[in-house]
């Protein structure tokens, strides 16, 4: 030990640059901690922005599928009732090119519809949905708009007639205080009376014969045909 003392007495300068060093090294060790801290913040604030636009994304991407079944919606108030078509028949006149641009714009938001708001996970993904929805909406107003301000006026007074006559034997195919024969045959003749004039939807045919069938087999009549052929 006194030895080691011996030494820092004849050395004792050599102090002050190990002084030196361990000042240095400190500080360097310093600026090192703090460039990390300042990395770990950076990081944090970077994944909690991506957090933040990831959430909004996804909140716009579950507004547009809001808003594009609510087109879907009302398109399907007309696909769904006959007496609707027949009041407004160019929304299925594919001969009119605005039915035509309204179909074509539901067929491609359709397309790019996702299953759930998480599956858009890129902005362009995201824009491309978003022009579709808005262009389904805007295609849809339109159709719609020019449908109830023409009517039946692209038809001839003949077949004006032939309609209020369809409009007539619908509402007999529908009533419950019809007899099963009655409703039956109401609703072939309606079909005859349409034949040529307008192209019912299949979802249309559908849901008018599951409608009619049912009423007819509440009250079968035991003597009664119910196929719709």
């Amino acid at each position: 030990m006194d030895s080691f003392f011996d030494f820092l007495g004849s050395y004792w300068w050599i102090v002050f640059p190990i002084a030196g060093m361990a000042g240095g090294w400190a500080k360097s060790w310093s600026r090192a901690s703090e460039r990390r801290h300042r990395r770990k913040v950076e990081l944090y604030k970077l994944k909690n922005q991506q957090l933040v636009a990831e959430k909004a994304s996804q909140s716009e991407v579950a507004a547009l599928m809001a808003a594009h079944d609510a087109v879907n919606h009302k398109w399907l108030d007309y696909e769904l009732d006959v007496g609707k078509l027949i009041d407004f028949p160019l929304m299925t006149d594919v001969r009119e090119p605005l039915t035509v641009a309204f179909l074509r714009a539901k067929k491609e938001a359709d397309g790019l519809r996702p299953a759930a708001s998480a599956d858009i996970t890129t902005a362009a993904r995201l824009a491309e949905y978003r022009a579709a929805v808005h262009g389904f909406e805007l295609a849809f107003d339109v159709a719609e708009r020019e449908a109830r301000r023409i009517k039946d006026g692209n038809f001839t007074g003949p077949e004006r007639q032939r309609l209020a006559t369809a409009r007539k034997l619908l509402r007999i195919a529908e009533d419950v205080a019809a007899t099963p024969a009655e409703r039956q045959t109401a609703y072939k003749r309606a079909r005859k009376e349409l034949d040529g004039l307008i192209v019912l939807p299949e979802a249309t045919v559908a849901a008018l014969e599951e409608k009619v069938a049912g009423m007819i087999d509440s009250r079968k009549d035991p003597d009664t045909d119910v196929r719709f052929a």
